[in-house]
């Protein structure tokens, strides 16, 4: 099976990926960040919508570069299962992962990729155990091996950091794993 027009096809959903992040990014720069009104507040019902839109709004050019390259490696990783199982799994840590943030997160706004990264790893974590497949078990091992230190990230740190977008998208990403990798 030629797996180059597969890889292809990837590499070019994630260039899509990046320049819609630039985009957002550039508008939001342009505009003094007037898009991260749209991001996520804890219990006010007007944001729930944001569980959507809040991944896309980083606060500075520093805090979308930080997350864009582990998202965008573990996007690919996660795109190693089948096509339906990332759109199963990339729905399912952003409901959960922001769902959590509305319910349990502290009144701040919330943005950024970094819940969609902590998904993304807490579903490559467990997902190669669970599926029990040697090629998936290889990218759940390499994963924890160079990665593994992110879940301190889940851990409050620092005030300005949505630990809560960590922690409910990692969840989100072993429930995500539990419930589609096998």
């Amino acid at each position: 099976m030629n797996r180059y027009p597969t890889l292809k096809k990837q590499i070019q959903f994630l260039i899509v990926i990046t320049l819609i992040l630039f985009v957002v990014a550039a508008v939001n720069l342009v505009t003094a960040n007037s898009l991260n009104q749209f991001g996520l507040v804890p219990r006010e019902v007007p944001s729930l919508l944001s569980i959507f839109i809040a991944p896309w709004l980083h606060g500075s050019a520093a805090h979308l570069l930080t997350n864009l390259l582990p998202l965008l490696l573990f996007m690919w990783l996660t795109m190693q299962w089948p096509k339906s199982r990332f759109w199963l799994v990339t729905l399912t840590i952003c409901v959960i992962g922001g769902l959590g943030v509305w319910l349990f997160g502290r009144t701040a706004l919330h943005i950024g990729a970094s819940g969609m990264v902590y998904g993304y790893f807490g579903f490559l974590l467990y997902a190669g155990f669970r599926s029990r497949q040697l090629r998936y078990i290889a990218i759940s091992v390499l994963v924890a091996l160079l990665y593994g230190g992110m879940l301190i990230g889940i851990l409050p740190s620092r005030a300005f950091i949505s630990f809560e977008y960590h922690l409910f998208g990692f969840i989100g990403g072993l429930f995500a794993a539990w419930a589609w990798a096998k």
